[in-house]
């Protein structure tokens, strides 16, 4: 039985945007359906988004779109883009602050298909991740937490140890298709890994 890690319960994501980011590179973000299947995939690429941050959703002010990024960090906030993509967000920070960050891709686990290039990148992206694990508003909202439809467990200690030898390497760089907050380094991707989404 899967159980819960200290380290991914709420008080972990009370932190901002930028500090929890890093972190959750190496997680693994776990979606159970309603007839019970798991999958799971390792999260390889984040961006952070916060208050003072232009491009952020609650920069302006609160909305009933962005309502969760002002709630308690660990729950959920999914939104529809361009009118056809869900992305998924982890709130951070504390209640009343507009702060999440966005999963952008995944390295999907038990993939029962041929070991391709294609099963590589089938989370390879933020629309792409929400549509291959049917994310949409129905999830916004909801607590991160183990018996929900989605919770994050916390990094291996093989991938946690490998970091530290840096035998895995975490590149910090700039946020993509932004039009405001360009300049701001808050992205952060798993180097080498096959599921980056493409600039």
């Amino acid at each position: 039985m899967t159980t819960k890690h200290p380290a991914l319960e709420p008080l972990w994501f009370a932190r901002s945007a930028t500090a929890v980011a890093p972190d959750l590179v190496g997680c693994t973000l776990v979606r159970r359906f309603a007839e019970g299947e798991i999958q799971r995939g390792r999260i390889v690429e984040v961006e952070a988004y916060g208050p003072e941050d232009p491009a952020c959703h609650g920069y302006r002010k609160q909305t009933s779109r962005n309502a969760a990024m002002f709630g308690p960090g660990g729950y959920s906030y999914v939104y529809f883009i361009y009118g056809m993509y869900h992305c998924l967000n982890v709130v951070t920070d504390q209640v009343g602050i507009a702060s999440a960050v966005l999963i952008r891709a995944l390295e999907m686990e038990n993939i029962v298909l041929p070991a391709s290039k294609a099963t590589q990148r089938l989370a390879a992206g933020p629309g792409k991740l929400c549509r291959h694990l049917d994310i949409d508003r129905t999830l916004n909202q909801i607590p991160l937490e183990l018996d929900q439809p989605l919770w994050l467990e916390p990094r291996s200690q093989e991938f946690q140890t490998a970091l530290e030898h840096q035998r895995q390497e975490l590149v910090q760089t700039t946020r993509i298709g932004l039009s405001q907050g360009t300049e701001l380094p808050w992205r952060w991707y798993l180097k080498g890994s096959g599921a980056i989404s493409k600039l």
